[in-house]
């Protein structure tokens, strides 16, 4: 008899709401690092008039971006929030992942553990980042901090990646159907 895990509510509505708050913390901060780069716009901003002081046209440039940017404080906010109450709700609900340095575990169910660590760790010092450089904690670090913090750029596409690859493996085992129970539930 195969046995398939159900996934409550609340742990679905956990899920989901961080799988919505990623991506857009992913766009708005590439957007902000790149295309909307305040040196991007001032030289936009430049190229189209010489009746505008450089200082005013990075204030415009900032006001520009603003927008966008509260964008992305409010879901650090929701994802922190998300992130904190699902680690609390698996530590009440006593729900583990496969131990990826426990020797006899099979290959998939390693794979699984290492993502999860992956996320977690990933989340943890992505918010932890975030939060030293809304707050300006530890100021006198804050070049390496913002540093740390730009490189979820990177470390996003590598977990979607990874979560997709994990996505295919179960539904290809004996797991079949998780993914659709964690979508819709039974």
């Amino acid at each position: 008899m195969n046995t398939q895990k159900k996934f409550t509510l609340f742990h679905r509505l956990l899920h989901w709401i961080m799988a919505i708050a990623m991506p857009i913390l992913f766009i708005t901060g590439f957007l902000r690092m790149y295309w909307m780069n305040k040196n991007n716009i001032v030289a936009v901003i430049e190229s189209k008039t010489s009746a505008i002081p450089k200082e005013q046209m990075a204030d415009i440039a900032k006001t520009i971006r603003e927008p966008m940017w509260q964008w992305h404080e409010l879901f650090a906010h929701i994802m922190i929030f998300a992130f904190l109450a699902r680690i609390i709700y698996m530590l009440v609900k006593g729900i583990r992942f496969p131990n990826p340095f426990k020797s006899n575990q099979p290959l998939k169910e390693r794979l699984q553990g290492f993502t999860y660590v992956y996320f977690y760790l990933f989340v943890f010092i992505s918010a932890f980042t975030g939060v030293c450089i809304e707050k300006e904690l530890f100021s006198t670090y804050h070049e390496q901090i913002e540093a740390v913090h730009k490189w979820g750029i990177y470390w996003f596409p590598i977990f979607i990646l990874l979560h997709l690859v994990g996505i295919v493996l179960i539904e290809f085992s004996s797991k079949k159907g998780i993914t659709s129970k964690m979508i819709g539930g039974d």
